[in-house]
């Protein structure tokens, strides 16, 4: 086994992604100075001639979009979480060479609300049905007592959406976007949207908010986001989702527990801060 560790982040487009940052600074605070951690512009077509390529001295590796699910075929075995919602977004290369794929993203949705004393809710509401959605619906069927409303746009993300409650086994309910603002009454709302999707919403807060878990962290705060905080309410932004599900990739990767949460959010923020 070589000396040198390598570990990375896989995409198309990656020149954005955060994991870099995240990372090294775990190494540093854990002192794995023999760690390196890059980032690859790498596609679908690009994904399975990239991980033939790798050598032994790589560690694992942590994947954005679109390799989610484009990477499982390639793999020796996935975890039920992975499975759950067919989306893996770290391998592990075990000494033996073997490539095992897991989600920290789901388990990273449930620790950053905990981080914030969110451990139960009776109901919650979910914006948009993309892939983020279906991760929050699984880590909604561990905490979520009651239903889930998924406020959608079209006929075919509403089956989606449906189809991933069965499989979850979580209450799934649909609503139509143009009643987004009700969502906003929920305990816990989820807003999985693109940038600027759910700006609209951020005059619709209602003055008794619960918590907001906000996915994105570029431009943060979000104009939902500051609504909520200004009425009160909790807020879990995309960053806490990102250290969450890093730390979790760190901690696998190089088998070292607890990884440094808080070195890696104080990178994260100076890294974004620095934009």
């Amino acid at each position: 086994m070589s000396t040198h560790h390598r570990a990375a982040v896989l995409g198309s487009p990656i020149a954005h992604s955060l994991s870099p940052v995240l990372h090294r600074a775990a190494y540093a605070e854990l002192g794995l100075d023999t760690w390196s951690y890059d980032r690859f512009e790498v596609d679908e077509q690009a994904l399975p001639g990239f991980i033939e390529g790798l050598d032994e001295s790589w560690a694992g590796l942590s994947l954005t979009m679109p390799l989610k699910r484009a990477v499982i075929p390639l793999l020796d075995g996935i975890t039920d979480t992975a499975a759950s919602v067919e989306a893996v977004n770290t391998v592990v290369f075990g000494e033996d060479g073997r490539r095992t794929g897991d989600n920290t993203d789901i388990p990273g949705m449930v620790a950053a609300l905990r981080e914030r004393g969110v451990e139960k809710v009776e109901s919650a509401a979910i914006l948009g049905a993309g892939a983020t959605a279906s991760s929050a619906l699984a880590a909604l069927s561990g905490i979520c007592a009651g239903p889930v409303t998924a406020y959608v746009r079209s006929a075919a993300r509403a089956d989606e959406m449906r189809g991933w409650g069965e499989r979850l086994g979580v209450d799934v309910r649909i609503a139509d976007w143009s009643e987004a603002d009700r969502a906003l009454t929920a305990p816990l709302v989820i807003a999985t949207t693109p940038a600027g999707t759910a700006d609209a919403l951020a005059g619709a807060v209602p003055d008794r908010a619960g918590t907001l878990f906000d996915v994105l962290y570029e431009p943060w705060p979000t104009r939902l986001a500051s609504a909520w905080a200004d009425h009160g309410g909790a807020v879990v932004g995309g960053l806490d989702l990102l250290v969450h599900q890093a730390v979790l990739q760190v901690e696998q990767m190089t088998g070292r527990s607890p990884a440094p949460l808080a070195a890696m959010r104080r990178a994260g923020e100076e890294a974004l801060a620095a934009r």
